[in-house]
């Protein structure tokens, strides 16, 4: 099981509180997360990822264990802490302005 934690407005958008989990199959990597999370929410589906491309939406961020993935590769294997569901995988929208 997988900890995903999702920005406010998208955790309204899937009508649930706090954290979700999904279940991934090894190797777990951003993609497979993200695989997974859109089969359990289908109204999440191009909120994160294109839907022809799966390229991340601008202004999406990816973290995992303090440390900012969203440019490594979406196949890399993720840290064992997130595969084992003891840290959560952040899904956050970044802000921008000035």
């Amino acid at each position: 099981m997988i900890r995903v934690a999702l920005p406010f407005h998208l955790r309204t958008l899937a009508r649930v509180d706090g954290e979700v989990v999904v279940d991934v199959d090894a190797p777990v990597t951003r993609a497979a997360i993200l695989d997974a999370l859109e089969a359990r929410y289908p109204m999440l589906r191009g909120t994160i990822r294109d839907h022809t491309t799966k390229q991340r939406r601008p202004l999406v961020r990816f973290y995992v264990c303090n440390r900012d993935v969203t440019h490594d590769s979406p196949d890399t294997p993720l840290p064992t802490p997130v595969a084992t569901g003891e840290v959560p995988f952040l899904v956050v929208g970044a802000i921008a302005g000035g």
